[in-house]
């Protein structure tokens, strides 16, 4: 059974998806606008919900931070930049994909 838990990048827009201390995946992110940043620390996966809408795309993670989340989007461009109000965007694609790989419970740990 995997031992997953996921890693994002600030610094390099990447979600890093581990098992154990072994990276299996990594994924292009969008994170936080300047004034809108990604907060650090460590959190968990507490809840998935499936076609959100709105600009979340087509899953939502939720983290134990309120109001904070790893989802897709509907603004592909987006991907690899700085802009979004806080949250972990991926495209919708691979944010199908962690999701098919991470339950909820998983630690994320968010870095600079």
């Amino acid at each position: 059974m995997p031992n997953y838990r996921i890693i994002v990048d600030l610094s390099d827009h990447m979600l890093y998806l581990l098992d154990n201390d072994t990276v299996v995946r990594g994924f292009p992110v969008a994170t936080g606008a300047m004034l809108t940043q990604t907060p650090y620390g460590d959190y968990t996966i507490v809840n998935k919900q499936s076609n959100p809408g709105g600009p979340f795309g087509v899953l939502w993670m939720g983290l134990s931070k309120p109001h904070y989340g790893i989802h897709g989007t509907n603004d592909p461009s987006s991907i690899g930049k700085s802009v979004s109000h806080g949250c972990i965007r991926m495209y919708n694609e691979d944010v199908l994909q962690l999701s098919e790989l991470v339950p909820v419970g998983t630690r994320v740990s968010i870095r600079p």
